[in-house]
């Protein structure tokens, strides 16, 4: 199978000494490690729903069913990889180590460290308020390019050395709990919107303790709400739910803050600002 792929590859660069339009291959042989046979998917990969071409039967090509094929491939390979890198882990510790993976905000990092978000025909990246997960949806559309192309080992192969092995620290990924809060104060200095969390509590009688809720608010609108028995666990939760909100794709980012109003909370006289 791999002396296949290297005759393959080696006639795909003698039939390039022959083609007059050998950017394209070249482009996408410096980000995948690989020349394309199909070059037609991977420029479907990089084209958004704004960009849009109709066929002469009808259809409109864009990214967006190769993003669906592409999250799959991805869920299934990070699956195998992890099942064979970790053998005594248990169903709930792959199961949440590949979550923390194939998160929309790992996904948008790594597509813009691969150089993607400058090839992405998309009319939104005109906007100042582009959602980054135009990025992350990219890297899926070309993850599912590779698929059909190439088929599941060099799909494999390319998600092993120029993703996880370059921008994945497995056994930091494992070793830490993820941290919400940190997380959404860095997204929203990079968005230049304000942040902060509003705390109250909640009960003084608990045989537990005391008992907080903390609001997750982005320019005076509360984007997430959490409980907890400190105010570390509260603003923890409620920074996991603000960040679930923000990459939900349907969530119209830019409209709702222009529309941002003074946030309302329970007991808000009695709150503290963190």
């Amino acid at each position: 199978m791999e002396a296949k792929r290297l005759i393959s590859d080696l006639l795909i660069q003698i039939r390039l000494l022959t083609v007059q339009q050998k950017e394209p291959y070249l482009l996408f042989h410096r980000i995948l490690g690989f020349y394309p046979y199909k070059l037609e998917l991977y420029q479907q990969a990089l084209r958004h729903k704004s960009q849009s071409v109709r066929t002469d039967d009808g259809l409109l090509i864009n990214n967006e069913r190769l993003e669906y094929l592409g999250d799959a491939v991805l869920n299934v390979i990070v699956a195998d990889i992890l099942f064979k890198q970790f053998p005594a882990a248990n169903e709930e510790f792959l199961t949440k180590t590949r979550a923390k993976i194939v998160q929309r905000q790992s996904l948008n990092k790594i597509a813009m460290e691969l150089g993607l978000n400058t090839l992405i025909l998309s009319s939104a990246l005109s906007s100042p308020d582009t959602h980054l997960s135009i990025y992350g949806n990219a890297l899926e559309a070309l993850i599912g390019a590779i698929y059909l192309d190439q088929g599941y080992r060099r799909c494999k192969r390319f998600l092993e050395k120029k993703i996880i092995d370059r921008y994945i620290d497995l056994e930091g990924v494992v070793s830490t709990e993820e941290n919400f809060k940190s997380a959404l104060l860095e997204w929203s200095q990079q968005e230049k919107l304000s942040a902060e969390f509003l705390m109250t509590e909640l009960s003084k009688s608990s045989t537990k303790g005391p008992r907080f809720r903390a609001a997750a608010i982005i320019n005076g609108i509360r984007f997430g709400q959490g409980e907890g028995l400190s105010k570390k666990e509260a603003q923890q939760k409620a920074a996991k739910e603000a960040l679930l909100y923000i990459q939900d794709p349907s969530v119209k980012l830019s409209e709702l803050l222009k529309e941002s109003q003074p946030v309302e909370f329970e007991k808000k006289a009695d709150a503290i600002q963190i």
